[in-house]
C-alpha cells in the first residue's frame, strides 16, 4: 500500500514539473494566426512585447564575472549569470504568501511585490505583473527546443526566469521566477 502511495506521488510530481517546464505554460506566440489545432493563441508577437515593455535606462551595474562569483552563492551565480534553472518547488520562495518585496539578488532592484504573486502550480514563484515595467527587459529565448520570452534584471542584466501568457488577470501574464534570482524584503506590499 505505502509503495503504492509513493509512487502515485512521484508519478504526481512528474506530470506537474514536465507540464510546467515542458508544455504546460503557453509561450506568448509569434504568429496572430493561431497554428493549426492550436485554438485561440495571444495576438501579440514578442517583437511588440518586447518593444512595449523594454527596460529602463537606470544606471546599469557592470561588474566582471570574478565579481559575480565572489557575490554571489553558486546557484544564484548559475541562475543570474548562467542563465539556469533551479529545480521546481525546491525553491525558498514558491510557496511563500508573506507580505513584502521581491528585488533582484544580485542588484537589489525592486521587480515584484507580495500582492502580484500567486499559486501557479509550477514549483515557482509567479507573479502577473512586476513593480514597474522599466526594473526588467524581455528577450527571445530558444533554448531547450522550445520558444519563450526571457525575463530579466534591466539594471544588472541578471536572468531571472520567463514569462507565459497564461497567467490570471487583469494582466494574462505569469512571470515563472527562479527564486535564487530573489531576495525577499518583509512588509507590507503597496
Amino acid at each position: 500500500m505505502r509503495l503504492r502511495w509513493l509512487l502515485s506521488i512521484a508519478v504526481t510530481v512528474c506530470v506537474v514539473c514536465a507540464g510546467c517546464a515542458q508544455v504546460g505554460p503557453a509561450p506568448i506566440h509569434v504568429s496572430a494566426v493561431p497554428a493549426p489545432g492550436e485554438g485561440e493563441r495571444s495576438t501579440m508577437s514578442e517583437t511588440k512585447f518586447v518593444e512595449e515593455h523594454g527596460g529602463d535606462k537606470a544606471a546599469k551595474v557592470n561588474k566582471t564575472e570574478a565579481e559575480w562569483r565572489k557575490e554571489l552563492t553558486p546557484e544564484q551565480y548559475h541562475v543570474l549569470r548562467d542563465k539556469g534553472t533551479e529545480r521546481p518547488f525546491t525553491g525558498r520562495y514558491w510557496n511563500m504568501k508573506e507580505d513584502g518585496t521581491y528585488t533582484c539578488a544580485a542588484c537589489g532592484a525592486e521587480l515584484f511585490k507580495s500582492s502580484t504573486k500567486f499559486d501557479s502550480g509550477c514549483g515557482w514563484p509567479s507573479f502577473y505583473d512586476v513593480e514597474n515595467k522599466k526594473s526588467v527587459k524581455f528577450h527571445e529565448d530558444d533554448s531547450l527546443g522550445m520558444h519563450r520570452i526571457e525575463v530579466t534584471c534591466a539594471r544588472c542584466g541578471g536572468h531571472l526566469g520567463h514569462v507565459f501568457d497564461d497567467g490570471p488577470n487583469p494582466t494574462g501574464q505569469r512571470y515563472c521566477i527562479n527564486s535564487a534570482s530573489l531576495n525577499f524584503h518583509r512588509g507590507a506590499a503597496k
